[in-house]
């Protein structure tokens, strides 16, 4: 989803006039009733979301809570008109009482005190919830924001480096290859260059390949050089660990033939990257588990690898050193996704809590997954549902538990910008150090000065 600037916000906020059609947990008859929102709609956008809603989550509810309605808000808009409308219900103190917001969200509305903590809202009970047992602190990261948690996390991803075996084979590269280090993967593209393949590595770079470059390429590798892109109420500028950033590119598009520096550049460069990968042209290549799921799915993949069961490994993404990532991690990774939070302004907000946190079952969450090996954010659920697909499950149990998120706050959009302009730079020629400056003015332009900027 993307975000808009504060300023688009606000002004989006002040120029609707869309009316809420949420209850905010009023009564009805008697009964008291609860409102659930999301972008989701029966028939289009997240059909199958609004179908489990409606189809499950109400009428399991209502059977053990006779005295509460449940009500479903739709929508099947664009996330930008999504996300102005739960403002402007959140400004005016009306809306649902449980909301679902893209994780990256979280921050921006919570500053703007349309979303408070859980505890503030739904009481003590919300932290002898069974289920945070059963999330990893790592995922439970995606609805915390300075320290405090706003949301449930819906489902997640994680990133890893995925490579050919066969290709490694003909490198005499081994079949469980797991780099320890950044120079192990060098080491790998080099040998991999040497045994002919075209592109050894490929790192996504670039503006055209947009998000994706910020999110598979420059913070999982920042989070291996030991920092955040925002942390402790500043954003990282052109640090040490940027520049370790950087320098990585340099190596591996700086002509040293390890990666194809025109594919960066491509406004299709990352589906060319997809493509290549699944002809045996790419190496090594850093992505999120969409693209064992989704483009590389023998059957209905974007493009299909009849043999990925056999031919593609994972590995996860080392930090550049042992020991060197963050929270002293040897191993990386970036996640994303959405959350569920409780409406401030609910009038009934412990029951409005017992909704989110019966959303949030192993129940409900075996009943929205539907049989569907996909993540979720719950290690029981996992457990079972991903039995038959090892690379999930290896996501689930070997990734999440290290991973970390995006800064849900309005001008990451922007940051995130400048963060592939940097890699772009390098990528066109300019050094790690001049990319690196030119990132760091940017930013400082972007956050307000440099007294809200980090080395």
């Amino acid at each position: 989803m993307r975000l808009l600037s504060r300023t688009a916000l606000i002004g989006a906020i002040a120029a609707l006039t869309l009316t809420s059609c949420g209850t905010g947990g009023g009564a009805d008859g008697g009964s008291t009733v609860l409102t659930i929102a999301a972008n989701s709609i029966e028939g289009g956008k997240n059909s199958e979301t609004a179908q489990w809603i409606k189809q499950w989550v109400i009428p399991e509810f209502e059977k053990t809570h006779p005295d509460v309605k449940v009500l479903f808000q739709q929508s099947g808009v664009d996330d930008e008109q999504y996300k102005t409308k739960v403002a402007l219900d959140l400004k005016s103190r009306t809306g649902a009482d449980v909301i679902d917001l893209d994780g990256i969200w979280v921050g921006e509305f919570a500053q703007a005190g349309y979303i408070k903590p859980l505890t503030d809202v739904g009481g003590a009970t919300v932290g002898q919830w069974e289920g945070w047992a059963q999330i990893p602190e790592a995922v439970q990261g995606l609805g915390i924001f300075d320290g405090k948690k706003y949301g449930l996390p819906q489902g997640t991803d994680g990133r890893v480096l995925f490579y050919n075996k066969t290709l490694f084979a003909k490198a005499g590269l081994p079949a469980d290859w797991q780099p320890t280090s950044w120079q192990e993967i060098i080491d790998a593209g080099v040998k991999l260059k040497a045994a002919g393949v075209p592109a050894p590595i490929q790192l996504n770079a670039g503006t055209a390949m947009g998000e994706a470059t910020t999110m598979q390429g420059v913070l999982p590798l920042l989070a291996g050089a030991g920092a955040e892109i925002y942390s402790g109420g500043k954003w990282t500028g052109g640090s040490p660990a940027m520049k370790d950033v950087l320098g990585l590119y340099q190596r591996i598009y700086g002509g040293s033939g390890l990666g194809d520096p025109r594919l960066q550049q491509d406004a299709k460069g990352r589906d060319k990257s997809f493509a290549r990968f699944a002809e045996g042209e790419i190496g090594i290549l850093a992505e999120s588990d969409y693209f064992w799921r989704s483009v590389i799915e023998p059957q209905a993949g974007v493009a299909p690898m009849k043999d990925r069961d056999q031919a593609v490994g994972y590995a996860k993404i080392p930090a550049v050193r042992p020991g060197g990532g963050v929270r002293g991690q040897d191993f990386v990774s970036m996640s994303g996704g959405a959350v569920r939070v409780l409406n401030p302004f609910s009038k009934s907000p412990r029951l409005a809590w017992d909704l989110l946190a019966f959303m949030h079952s192993a129940a409900a969450t075996k009943s929205q997954l539907a049989g569907q090996a996909r993540i979720s954010s719950r290690t029981d659920v996992n457990d079972e549902v991903l039995a038959a697909d090892p690379m999930l499950k290896y996501i689930a149990d070997e990734v999440l538990p290290l991973t970390a998120y995006r800064p849900g706050l309005a001008v990451y959009p922007q940051v995130s910008t400048a963060l592939q302009e940097a890699t772009a730079a390098v990528v066109s020629g300019k050094t790690p150090d001049e990319a690196s400056a030119a990132y760091q003015s940017a930013l400082e332009g972007i956050v307000g000065g440099a007294a809200n900027v980090g080395g």
